[in-house]
């Protein structure tokens, strides 16, 4: 199996670029911390806006080394937690923020063809399945009851009964499945190097292998060189553990993938998602897969969490680590029994303890910054960038009247993550409680008072963390 950093970065178009290190001091007008989607994105949006701003962003490793070139490539037309954040606001207002948060697949889209970036992107929806075992489908027809009653229709999230689940997937024992439209599939790759070089000809500087050692107000300092700008942009997501006060508020989880040889047609005609569609079980081991450009099913479940909000940087996958993925995914999709994988890679993600994204403004001291996206990073990346952009110029819009946008320091706004041992102690708790959640309920054999208490246990465990 390959290790690179992921099948995404082990693609021939991708070019290694040789950028510059950050060698002396300069001052710019905004100072950009990390060269992933945040930071990017941020830079796009703020040339669109100004094109007159000096903007420098400073990247420890090259361009996409984090989260942005490690995800599972799916770009969703939402928040992590959105609902929470939408439960208390009239009907009508609810309808308009989602609908902002729907049209973000179409956003990015309209950025692809404009720079003429190919980064396989295909709006093929959503598959949220009931699969394996019943508990599944309760939980989501109380997910879609929710979204209906907050103002979302069929067109937004229609439920598909087995014979119409079987036609857009093939998934072991589908019992049914929740569908949105409002997701695409892309090459994170591909789409991190895009935007790079689109800002590169927008006339921004990125400097690569120059970690930065201190961040204030106004300056951030690396080995080689400091850069004085009047807006300072910390776009570092899973890093924030690696950046003074940052790790109080976002802390680093790890996710995991896998990825397949290419798989022949006559077994893509067996699993289906011929329209590019996303794919998911409703389990709270959190899968996520989708199919390749190249015919490959990239899978990948829900990680770990390291004492001390340790950042993980060897992602060689154990045998244990790889046949966890293994098992689920061949009891999804059982024709793909002992095929080949090719790739097993992981990253960092950054997880706000409100378990919400956070979109930043901080005008008094000059900062803006946003994160704590869970799982949901490769959209809500653009809609942070295009927010903090607005923000920083000044501006009052609908990006910047929303629910996850804070005007103020992050000090006074933004929810603390418990001390160590706490908070290791609580995931490791509600780890343990969902991975015996899995096993009780996918034994189809487990009497019922059994899989009640698995089930109303990690309910409890989950409510806890909130």
């Amino acid at each position: 199996m390959k290790t690179p950093i992921s099948l995404w970065m082990d693609d021939p178009a991708i070019q290694s670029q040789a950028r510059p290190r950050l060698e002396s001091n300069l001052s710019v007008d905004v100072a950009i911390i990390g060269a992933g989607f945040t930071g990017l994105w941020t830079a796009y949006y703020l040339k669109k806006h100004n094109p007159s701003l000096t903007i420098a962003i400073v990247e420890a490793e090259y361009a996409g080394f984090g989260a942005s070139g490690r995800n599972g490539g799916w770009l969703i037309g939402g928040l992590m937690g959105e609902d929470q954040l939408l439960s208390t606001l009239p009907e009508d207002e609810r309808r308009n923020k989602r609908q902002l948060l729907f049209s973000i697949p179409d956003e990015v889209a309209a950025v692809l063809h404009q720079e003429q970036i190919d980064c396989h992107y295909r709006k093929g929806g959503v598959i949220y399945a009931a699969a394996r075992y019943s508990e599944q489908e309760v939980r989501l027809r109380q997910w879609l009851d929710e979204l209906y009653h907050t103002g979302c229709t069929e067109a937004d999230f229609a439920w598909l009964a087995p014979e119409a689940l079987s036609d857009k997937v093939n998934v072991s024992q589908g019992l049914g499945a929740i569908y949105s439209p409002h997701c695409a599939t892309i090459q994170p790759a591909r789409l991190v190097q895009g935007l790079a070089e689109a800002v590169e000809r927008l006339g921004v500087t990125i400097y690569e292998l120059s970690p930065v050692t201190d961040w204030q107000p106004g300056r951030l300092t690396t080995s080689a060189g400091q850069v004085e700008a009047q807006w300072i942009v910390p776009a570092v997501e899973g890093y924030a553990t690696s950046l003074s006060t940052l790790g109080r508020y976002q802390i680093p989880v790890q996710s995991m993938i896998v990825a397949t040889a290419p798989i022949g047609e006559a077994i893509w005609q067996s699993i289906g998602l011929h329209q590019g569609e996303a794919f998911a079980d409703n389990s709270r081991m959190v899968t996520y897969a989708q199919r390749t450009k190249d015919n490959r099913l990239v899978f990948g479940t829900r990680g770990g969490y390291r004492f001390g909000s340790r950042l993980r940087h060897d992602f060689q996958l154990s045998a244990q680590e790889v046949a966890e993925r293994r098992t689920l995914l061949e009891a999804l999709f059982p024709v793909l029994k002992n095929i080949e994988l090719t790739h097993g890679w992981g990253g960092n993600l950054g997880m706000a303890r409100a378990f919400q994204p956070h979109m930043l403004c901080d005008e008094e001291n000059g900062i803006a910054l946003a994160g704590g996206y869970g799982g949901e990073g490769v959209g809500a990346s653009n809609l942070a960038g295009r927010t903090l952009a607005e923000l920083i110029t000044g501006q009052t819009t609908q990006l910047t009247e929303q629910p996850w946008v804070i005007k103020g320091s992050a000090s006074r706004h933004l929810r603390r993550w418990e001390p160590e041992p706490l908070r290791w102690l609580g995931y490791r708790l509600i780890l343990a409680a969902l991975s015996r959640e899995e096993v009780v309920l996918s034994n189809l054999e487990t009497s019922q008072w059994r899989r009640r208490l698995a089930v109303v246990l990690s309910d409890q465990l989950e409510k806890l963390m909130d």
